[in-house]
């Protein structure tokens, strides 16, 4: 198994390729340690020490280090944890799998909210999952939408120009409805 390893905009984000399938379809975001207990490969990366968040995407993991590692000393140990979870033959996820991540939305502005949900499907996430994240829907209130930023994308110095630069202008172009993109916290 070769395992091909990309950086991405955070540089506390490394995005790890096995060259095989992760997850298939949707996201899992493990921002802890004690978040992990439903993937066991999101169990042993954080196993290896100066791991403090992993991210599980279609086809791609991506880790996030604590701030005193250096890449240098932790990717040896994080590709033998991916690559002896793949030997394993272990799940990557056991019960619940992913989920598209959106939060769900009832109420006035249901048809809104399914255009700015198409959009970041359609638009925003394919290109956000190249640099090792995602960016899901939280909630659209008053004009103004919130997005929660998840793997690479969680803490990256060019997130907060990402979303008023990018993912902001590209739904007011299409959503008039939309005033403003804001981030939320987990």
């Amino acid at each position: 198994m070769f395992i091909q390893t990309e950086s991405t905009p955070n540089p506390a984000t490394l995005k790890f390729l096995p060259g095989q399938s992760v997850l298939g379809a949707g996201t899992a975001d493990f921002p802890a340690p004690d978040t992990a207990g439903a993937s066991p490969l999101a169990t042993r990366i954080f196993g290896v020490d100066g791991v403090t968040g992993v991210f599980l995407g279609a086809d791609f993991v991506t880790v996030t280090k604590d701030e005193g590692q250096e890449w240098d000393v932790l990717k040896a140990p994080l590709l033998g944890a991916i690559m002896e979870h793949f030997q394993s033959g272990k799940p990557v996820m056991e019960g619940e799998t992913a989920a598209s991540g959106h939060a769900e939305h009832t109420g006035e502005n249901g048809e809104i909210v399914t255009q700015i949900k198409e959009l970041l499907d359609t638009r925003v996430r394919p290109a956000v999952a190249q640099d090792g994240g995602d960016i899901v829907f939280h909630g659209f209130e008053r004009g103004i939408v919130y997005l929660h930023m998840q793997g690479a994308c969680a803490g990256c110095p060019s997130s907060t120009l990402t979303l008023k630069m990018g993912i902001e202008n590209l739904l007011r172009h299409y959503i008039p409805e939309v005033v403003e993109v804001r981030p939320v916290a987990a």
